[in-house]
């Protein structure tokens, strides 16, 4: 049983880093994730990723640069305020300016930094360094 596939691919990706693989497959996917991938892939945590489908099943093929050294699902959601986000970076980022916080914001979803520059709050999703 399958409850948070965004936490797990996230979970497979941050292992795959650890023991140095060049490629990870990630199934089942969702839009969501294709969309933290897409944020992942332009702040350069990782290579590239491609949807693929065999048998009527999609999955992603991740090709990894080994730079992340840590990704994960935020659990629970929390909902933010634009003033709130430095809390949440000191919780969950190493230092300033280290990393991303992913957030879901009403206008898509960004980084915390773009989310602070367009003073919108959002919900959490993940967290990259």
């Amino acid at each position: 049983m399958n409850n948070d596939p965004i936490a797990n691919a996230l979970s497979k990706i941050n292992n795959a880093e650890k023991a140095n693989k060049k490629e990870v497959i990630l199934s089942p996917i969702s839009n969501l994730l294709i969309k933290i991938l897409e944020i992942f892939e332009e702040k350069g945590y990782i290579e590239s990723f491609e949807v693929k489908e065999e048998d009527k099943k999609p999955y992603i093929v991740v090709k990894l640069s080994n730079r992340i050294n840590k990704c994960g699902a935020i659990k629970p959601r929390f909902p933010v305020k634009k003033e709130d986000y430095e809390k949440f970076e000191k919780r969950y980022l190493p230092a300033a300016n280290f990393g991303f916080l992913i957030v879901s914001t009403n206008e898509g979803l960004m980084t915390n930094r773009e989310a602070k520059e367009r003073r919108i709050g959002g919900t959490l999703i993940a967290y990259v360094y």
